[in-house]
């Protein structure tokens, strides 16, 4: 098997993770990377474009794979500017969503998160929310809509208050149980592994909350 696949995001902590697993796999013998600046990886599976990612549409071209991996996103203390903030977690999705429509692509993995909801008050939430929303409605065949609670692991810029986050979710994460477990924390590795699993396997289509994203990564 000889597939390809496309990463938008491949430079940021999941996303490089998710490269790094995909360039072990045998099932992929192409990894596009559409990205603003270079993984610094080389290796002869990559096939690496740096572009403007809100002109992604410019690149239909050379869009072809049979698989997409979204892992592209902000925080609001990275960009403060909602406008922006718009165009890059709810902008970016939706027109990948429209390109694989549009290149017959039936396999779109992205990441969102867990509390997203169109009718949030919070702004970061109702984005999500919303993207979730426009991504379904393209209607692709196979569309997984990972929503992990936070994000365990180490990112090279500093991030303070996801830091005492995580420091808090280790002390709390064991007396979050039943019903609860899904806003336990989760570690990057985990996410890449129930992406890749779904990319290749039969699974329900649509939302997957945390708790199910470690379920699938456990049982590999």
């Amino acid at each position: 098997m000889s597939k390809t696949a496309i990463i938008i995001g491949a430079t940021g902590l999941t996303g490089n993770l998710l490269l790094k697993q995909l360039l072990e796999d045998n099932r992929y013998r192409t990894v596009r990377l559409f990205s603003r600046s270079s993984c610094n990886i080389t290796h002869p599976k990559i096939e690496e474009h740096l572009v403007d990612l809100f002109e992604l549409e410019k690149h239909i071209d050379l869009f072809s794979a049979d698989v997409v991996y979204c892992c592209i996103g902000t925080t609001k203390a990275k960009t403060p500017d909602e406008e922006l903030y718009l165009k890059i977690d709810y902008g970016i999705p939706i027109t990948l969503a429209n390109l694989c429509v549009q290149k017959n692509i039936d396999t779109f993995v992205v990441i969102s998160a867990l509390g997203a909801d169109k009718k949030s008050k919070l702004f970061y939430n109702r984005t999500k929310g919303r993207m979730e929303e426009g991504v379904l409605r393209f209607g692709i065949k196979n569309t997984y809509i990972l929503q992990p609670s936070l994000i365990g692991g180490t990112r090279d810029e500093k991030r303070l208050g996801e830091k005492v986050a995580k420091l808090f979710m280790r002390i709390v994460d064991p007396f979050l149980v039943g019903s609860l477990k899904k806003y336990r924390s989760i570690h990057p590795k985990a996410i890449v592994n129930a992406m890749v699993w779904l990319a290749n396997n039969e699974y329900k289509s649509g939302r997957i909350p945390s708790n199910e994203i470690q379920n699938i990564s456990n049982s590999l």
